[in-house]
């Protein structure tokens, strides 16, 4: 009995689907030139707001961890008598990436 009402609801959802399905067709048949108009005329737009928006975030959230780290390893240093490099230098390449990627990051995707 459970099996035939499963089968019931899911024949239900794929007519409900089939039904609401709409086609989506380029209007002259050229699918590949529409995509390639729509990103020429998106790419300067994506180009500002990841270099407006997107590299400081990251920059600011990487600016955080990196000083939370190296306060957390040098109170580790004071706890234990060792410190601990290797999580603040990864932070610190990371940062440094991301403060020099809007210069050639550009390049490389071909914008």
């Amino acid at each position: 009995m459970q099996r035939k009402r499963l089968f019931c609801c899911m024949m239900a959802v794929f007519i409900l689907a089939c039904l609401l399905a709409i086609p989506a067709l380029a209007a002259s048949g050229d699918v590949s030139g529409a995509i390639e108009e729509t990103w020429r005329a998106a790419s300067a737009q994506i180009k500002t707001v990841v270099d407006n928006v997107v590299f400081p975030a990251l920059d600011m959230i990487l600016v955080i961890a990196f000083f939370m780290k190296t306060g957390a390893a040098y109170f580790d240093y004071r706890k234990h008598g060792q410190f601990e490099w290797t999580a603040p230098a990864i932070l610190l390449a990371c940062l440094i990436f991301t403060l020099t990627a809007p210069s050639y990051i550009w390049g490389i995707v071909g914008m």
